[in-house]
């Protein structure tokens, strides 16, 4: 009895051993991404729209091969509620839970700034699609971005309204409590003003973060007299906005920025949007190649147009697992692989993205060239022109 006792012992704990070992070899098999996206709160559509192209790139490539071995890749999607202190809390369980190699987003500004400190503090590549203000990368050699930056895109707005609109006064319309607005109000003043001369920005009106009634505000711009108003808000506000400033009598433009691409503005604003110009990532109207498949493919899957925060993730994923073919081979020391996929990141050169070609700077910024585009007739995202860097 004591012998089958303990044969059937030594049995059980081979099975065991084997089971864990089993099991441990088909966790290294696995590539693990975080997404930090809103799912819920202001701006759902945008966490939608990055969940919906990371699933369809997920499975057209449900497995990636490095170094010879090939691994299966697993998405884990956390909401940040749009908010900055869950977006903090969302990176931190992704890493410190979840062991994901990398993480895709935040997506807007406000949530990406804090929580790409934590992913450079936590040594953990992160990408984010859609932020364009300066501070998420700044400093922080783990964080990277899909997106050209604000201090760029100001200044395409500023030189498209001087000479494609003859704006010679110019009002600025932005939420001051909201790091992405804030930021890029701030760049456009600058870059309109060295071209017109101190004080050419005639009303630079600003509100708070919830806020529905803009009617003290239209009022002072329409008093100073601009040629073009410039809102640099989400989707979710620009139709507030516009038809406060069409009630005020407002008949002249009104320029937006890539904030602009991301959600369903157009369900939302309808025929008092149409015509207005905006600079963003691509242009879905008349896009052509590997930009018109995924178009198409997207619309296929999920009935609408991809935004801007689609096209970008789908570009960041393909920037992630690029750069994680690049380490040449996973080691499978979490800490250790974070930065090989890092170091592989920042030495990334001409990436064929579908918003464009991109190199990384030593800051972790692609060079990649602005849309701006003309909302028309048909409330379609048409190119107007491209402006790259110089």
């Amino acid at each position: 009895m004591r012998k089958f006792s303990s044969g059937l012992l030594l049995f059980l704990v081979a099975v065991i051993a084997f089971t864990f070992v089993a099991v441990d070899a088909g966790a290294a098999e696995t590539i693990k991404i975080g997404f930090n996206i809103p799912l819920t709160g202001d701006n759902p559509d945008v966490g939608a729209s990055s969940k919906n192209a990371a699933e369809m790139y997920l499975k057209k490539n449900p497995k990636v091969t490095v170094g010879g071995k090939s691994y299966a890749l697993k998405f884990f999607y956390d909401d940040n509620e749009y908010k900055a202190e869950s977006a903090v809390k969302v990176s931190t369980k992704l890493i410190t839970e979840e062991g994901v190699l990398g993480i895709i987003g935040p997506q807007s500004s406000s949530q990406a700034v804090p929580a790409g400190e934590v992913a450079n503090n936590y040594a953990t590549p992160m990408i984010s699609p859609w932020s364009t203000n300066p501070n998420t990368t700044l400093n922080r050699p783990y964080v990277f971005r899909g997106c050209f930056l604000d201090p760029f895109q100001g200044p395409v707005i500023a030189n498209f309204a001087t000479d494609e609109l003859g704006a010679k006064k110019a009002a600025v319309l932005y939420d001051i409590a909201a790091d992405y607005p804030k930021g890029l109000a701030e760049f456009f003043k600058e870059a309109f003003e060295k071209i017109h001369g101190p004080g050419s920005v005639v009303a630079f009106e600003s509100f708070t973060t919830g806020d529905k009634d803009f009617s003290a505000q239209m009022t002072n711009i329409m008093m100073a007299g601009a040629d073009v108003l410039f809102v640099p808000q989400y989707y979710s506000e620009v139709p507030l906005i516009v038809r406060a400033a069409k009630e005020m009598g407002w008949t002249k433009p009104i320029l937006g920025s890539d904030s602009w691409g991301g959600g369903d503005l157009m369900g939302l604003c309808g025929d008092d949007c149409k015509g207005y110009y905006f600079s963003t990532h691509y242009a879905a109207a008349g896009a052509k190649g590997a930009t018109k498949t995924f178009i198409d493919e997207y619309t296929s899957a999920y009935g609408k147009t991809p935004d801007d925060v689609a096209a970008l993730t789908w570009d960041s994923l393909g920037l992630m697992v690029q750069a994680i073919k690049d380490t040449g081979g996973l080691s499978g020391d979490i800490k250790a692989d974070r930065t090989k996929v890092k170091d592989a990141l920042a030495s990334i050169k001409n990436f064929p993205g579908i918003t464009g070609a991109m190199t990384f700077t030593p800051d972790g910024d692609p060079k990649k060239c602005a849309v701006v585009v003309k909302i028309n007739n048909e409330g379609k995202f048409e190119f107007f022109k491209s402006v790259c860097p110089k």
